[in-house]
């Protein structure tokens, strides 16, 4: 990741502030705390002696009686080799190795017959302690011995990032399903270590550890952060930012929450981020200035009667399918109602990740089946005449499919954004089939958008979907501009989660309701 620049000339502040600079810039990148073992790894590292090394170890857990000093020295040893595998095809050769040890399947077999064959409760008691462990595969043995070791659950986390992508890879179907299970079972034991109970949670202010600070930049993902005065804002006045940190994990976010305080809901991201530097004639470049510190001084509480989660971040792909986000919002909300009693209302404003890439799907779709514009459901028959009538004037016209590859196009380049009629055209469509897809499209019976999926398992409502929310590229790559508001009502939390994970029911607002109910219409008369 891209480490932010020291804006020399924009930085003001105290002398503490640029020595926390200087700490940030000096800090190394984080090395591995298995790197100091005792043992010594094999002079020549290759996937054949790592393999050998995982022989070693596994002989180990069957044996009755053996030293944990022993244990942990030759689980050591393995970590520090495969760490120093230099190429991915040598680290996947160890990952299908090692998934090849799984549970042994003739002892399994013979203790399943035993089991069926006793009537003895005492003797069943212990069959069954002996079929559990069975069922375990050898590497899941492995596994618990790598957490033991200083810096142990760190690897694990990244082993199976690099599953994982081992997994989304061009492999052939076999390969990939005895990496798919280790990587399920890692995260079965992953989920155990780092439950809520096991996370502190942080709240990050400018008098944090500067390192602290710079991975919060680097991890950002939603609305990146461009330079330090761009992060010393998200982290002061009328700002709040909240992360997990694990204990095993020192110093390594492990999710991290960006929350603003407004007035009201916004329906749009620069008046979040971009203009965030002026808040209620608070400036930040003028508090550095004046030599106080930035936080909570100068904050008017009246003035704070919306908190908005405008980004939420996982930061570690190891952690894949342990679901953090939910219970750092609740512990969010419940941090912020006892600094600021009088706050009641908990919104998000939210990207729609999927939203463009199935548009045009649906348009190459009806594109490639020879449709005009008025024979789908995406338009209706006066505005697919007024968007040829529109693409005519601009000299924009291909006869051949009568406006649908140029919808496709202009869809594809962003650049209907660059005149205002098509702009003021498209918000009535594009919103429509923006609720359609957030409302009624689904996958597996939930949301198919995935955070929507998110937000309503936690029980959000489906508030607001606003136009032109996001105009950056990111935003129009995304989601043509818009974005959606989930809104969290404290009370309805439990009933709205209830029925949408159990019947399936979205709560949403008028708004989306209407513009979905108008999407439906039009689908239906198309299947007539």
């Amino acid at each position: 990741m891209n480490h932010l620049s020291l804006p020399g000339p924009h930085l003001s502040g105290s002398t503490q502030d640029l020595l926390n600079f200087a700490e940030g810039f000096s800090t190394s990148a984080s090395h591995s705390l298995l790197s100091s073992g005792y043992d010594e790894v094999p002079a020549t590292v290759n996937a054949d002696s790592v393999a050998k090394l995982i022989t070693s170890v596994l002989k180990i857990s069957n044996k009755t009686a053996v030293s944990g000093i022993t244990v942990e020295n030759q689980v050591r040893k393995f970590c520090q080799a495969f760490e120093q595998l230099d190429s991915e095809e040598s680290r996947l050769k160890i990952m299908e190795f090692l998934a090849q040890q799984d549970v042994k399947r003739k002892k399994i077999s013979e203790l399943a017959t035993a089991y069926s064959n006793t009537e003895d409760p005492l003797v069943r008691s212990r069959v069954e302690d002996q079929l559990r462990q069975s069922l375990q595969p050898s590497y899941y043995w492995l596994f618990q011995k790598i957490g033991a070791l200083p810096g142990g659950v760190k690897f694990l986390v990244d082993f199976r990032a690099q599953l994982i992508s081992f997994c989304l890879s061009n492999l052939e179907i076999e390969r990939t399903s005895a990496l798919k299970s280790m990587s399920s079972q890692l995260k079965q034991l992953l989920s155990h270590w780092f439950s809520v109970g096991f996370l502190d949670l942080d709240q990050i202010t400018w008098d944090s550890p500067c390192s602290m600070l710079q991975k919060i930049s680097d991890y950002e993902a939603v609305h990146p952060m461009r330079n330090w005065t761009d992060l010393k804002a998200r982290v002061g006045p009328y700002r709040r930012c909240f992360v997990y940190t694990h204990k095993s994990m020192p110093g390594e976010p492990i999710v991290v929450l960006h929350v603003a305080l407004t007035e009201e809901i916004p329906e749009s991201i620069s008046k979040v981020v971009k203009h965030h530097r002026m808040v209620k004639k608070y400036s930040v470049d003028s508090h550095q200035s004046s030599g106080s510190k930035t936080g909570r001084e100068g904050e008017d509480p009246s003035s704070c009667e919306a908190a908005i989660f405008y980004s939420i971040t996982s930061t570690q792909t190891g952690l894949q399918g342990i679901e953090l986000g939910t219970q750092l919002i609740k512990q969010a909300v419940q941090k912020l109602k006892e600094e600021l009693p009088d706050l009641n209302q908990f919104c998000t404003l939210s990207p729609i990740p999927g939203f463009r890439k199935w548009l045009l799907i649906l348009l190459q779709t009806a594109k490639r089946d020879g449709k005009t514009l008025a024979q789908t459901d995406l338009l209706t028959i006066d505005e697919a005449e007024k968007w040829q009538g529109l693409i005519k004037m601009a000299g924009n016209l291909q006869e051949s499919d009568l406006g649908l590859g140029t919808l496709i196009q202009l869809v594809k380049t962003n650049s209907w954004m660059e005149d205002q009629n098509l702009i003021a055209f498209l918000e009535q469509p594009l919103m429509r089939l923006c609720a359609r897809y957030l409302y009624l499209e689904k996958r597996r019976s939930n949301a198919l958008d995935s955070v929507a999926n998110f937000h309503l398992r936690n029980g959000a409502v489906l508030w607001r979907l606003n136009w032109e929310g996001d105009r950056s590229v990111r935003g129009l790559t995304n989601s043509c501009g818009i974005m959606v508001n989930y809104k969290y009502v404290l009370d309805d939390l439990e009933p709205n989660s209830t029925n949408y994970q159990e019947n399936h029911k979205v709560k949403a607002s008028e708004q989306v309701i209407h513009l979905a109910s108008q999407a439906k219409v039009l689908q239906r008369k198309l299947s007539l």
